[in-house]
């Protein structure tokens, strides 16, 4: 094998390694959204750096129970939302803005509850080598709230 080639795999392999530590000491990515009582994952998510704001949106509703089909249909609405996101196909949906890095978290932002309609400040921390998420939603202080565990999809 000629040098020049073992030099551009090699500098083909530090690159690829290099994105892949990226992903993992960011919250940008794709998700997995456990439901924290039920533990199931309920939707898949995609966290996305909108010129140093995350944002993150939904790709796709999981795991419906047949209530759920028979009240909300296959691809269910945002019926208790308010203004534009009123009705509005949950896939597809935006359901996190604002959001900067703060030291080791990322805070400052919002989050969306389809289910409820209500919007709460959100905190962001990476665990587990950046591979899982808390989620944490506030209202006030974030030593209240409430927390989901998402996990990072291959």
């Amino acid at each position: 094998m000629k040098p020049m080639f073992r030099f551009a795999i090699a500098t083909s392999l530090l690159l690829a390694a290099g994105s892949a530590f990226a992903a993992s000491d960011t919250p940008v990515g794709t998700w997995k959204q456990v439901d924290d009582v039920s533990g199931k994952v309920t939707s898949i998510l995609q966290i996305t750096d909108n010129q140093g704001q995350l944002e993150a949106k939904v790709l796709k509703v999981l795991n419906m129970t047949p209530e759920q089909i028979a009240r909300d249909g296959e691809h269910p609405r945002c019926t208790k939302c308010d203004g534009d996101r009123h009705n509005q196909p949950i896939e597809g949906m935006t359901i996190m803005w604002g959001v900067s890095k703060d030291g080791d978290v990322w805070d400052g932002g919002h989050i969306l509850d389809p289910k409820s309609g209500k919007t709460y400040k959100v905190k962001l921390t990476l665990e587990d080598g950046g591979q899982k998420l808390d989620v944490h939603g506030y209202i006030g202080f974030s030593l209240f709230g409430r927390s989901q565990t998402w996990t990072r999809q291959d």
